[in-house]
């Protein structure tokens, strides 16, 4: 038992001397570092590239003692296809850990967790901006109350047809259903919304008509108190006030950002994409979209510099995911670069640089 015990802790022990050559290697004198214009992780400033990303990324390099040669990247999914076609060693930036993502590509441990979350013009006040377009749309929106009014229309309008379509001097002046029906309909119509031009001459019609006439006043009454309430309350809240209101909405987010364009195509939501962030946001302040689904840090820090006093955020931050370094599958830096993220935490260069970027 003993001999089996030591055979056994004799295994660990040779891995870890043949691995640990592979471990340390040093990484390569200058790595290929594609990165995309996104603040606060990746922007440029004087001529230089900067964020919490890249200034991480600095910190990490150094202690690896390898340099960076940085291309930047149109866009983020750019950067992905600098992986796949082995033209980089590395994506630095704010790259979101997905699912997909997972399934082609290594990560890092997660230097950042980001949700999603809503920007919005900040018009300085609770009126919506266009009251008539606001009213027409309430009014399109409210298809039940519709069907419920042509429903109960048909009733009333197919009683009176069948006492008046023979009754002398009557309101149908046609004994066929059709177009007999059409002028038993628009009595129906004009008595719920309005008043009837003229009454049933049937003794039992006009039971009906003023039954109808008295329906008709509770219906135009309960309608008009919804219709003014929910007004009300788009007065008084904004159009979009979170995620829940994006749908049948203008949008806008980053092409391939994935996280937020599944979201909005899976609530109904009208998705323009724009290869740069900068794009997005003035797409926002030009109205040419509603609203803006992106990763909360990038939307708060826009909302507390170039966009101060102009956009703010709605709603809470939702789908929270993991923002990582990205390499190409079975790539020898992952331990590498992992370890000096963990000593970065542990001795408090992190949370410098977090403080330096990302609250300032």
């Amino acid at each position: 038992m003993i001999a089996a015990i030591r055979s056994c802790a004799a295994v660990p022990l040779a891995m870890l001397i043949f691995v640990s050559p592979a471990l340390t290697q040093a990484a390569p004198a200058t790595l290929r570092v594609q990165t995309f214009v996104v603040p606060p992780f990746a922007f440029e400033q004087d001529g230089k590239l900067a964020g919490f990303s890249i200034d991480l990324w600095e910190e990490v390099a150094a202690r690896l003692k390898t340099k960076s040669g940085y291309q930047v990247a149109s866009e983020v999914a750019a950067g992905f296809d600098a992986l796949r076609s082995n033209k980089a060693d590395l994506v630095v930036s704010g790259v979101l850990i997905t699912p997909e993502r997972d399934k082609e590509f290594d990560f890092s441990y997660a230097i950042l967790e980001a949700g999603q979350q809503v920007l919005v013009r900040n018009t300085g006040d609770s009126v919506v901006p266009n009251p008539l377009m606001d009213l027409l749309g309430l009014l399109l929106t409210k298809t039940r109350w519709f069907a419920i009014a042509v429903l109960i229309m048909l009733i009333p309008a197919h009683l009176v047809w069948l006492l008046e379509r023979r009754y002398k001097d009557g309101i149908i002046p046609t004994g066929k259903y059709i177009p007999g029906i059409f002028y038993a309909m628009h009595w129906s119509a004009t008595t719920l919304l309005t008043q009837a031009e003229q009454a049933p001459r049937q003794p039992l019609a006009r039971v009906i008509s003023f039954v109808w006439m008295f329906t008709g006043i509770v219906f135009v009454a309960l309608y008009t108190a919804q219709l003014t309430a929910n007004l009300t309350v788009h007065q008084i809240r904004g159009a979009i006030n979170g995620p829940e209101d994006l749908p049948g909405k203008q949008v806008g987010t980053v092409r391939g950002a994935s996280v937020p364009i599944t979201y909005l195509r899976g609530h109904n939501a009208k998705v323009l994409e724009f290869s740069q962030t900068g794009d997005m946001f003035q797409a926002l302040l030009d109205r040419k979209v509603d609203a803006l689904l992106f990763p909360a840090p990038v939307l708060h820090y826009y909302a507390a510099h170039e966009g101060k006093g102009l956009v703010k955020l709605v709603g809470p931050e939702f789908d929270k995911r993991e923002v990582a370094f990205a390499y190409p599958e079975g790539s020898p830096l992952r331990r590498q670069i992992n370890s000096a993220l963990v000593a970065i935490r542990e001795d408090g260069t992190y949370q410098r640089i977090y403080n330096k970027v990302v609250r300032r």
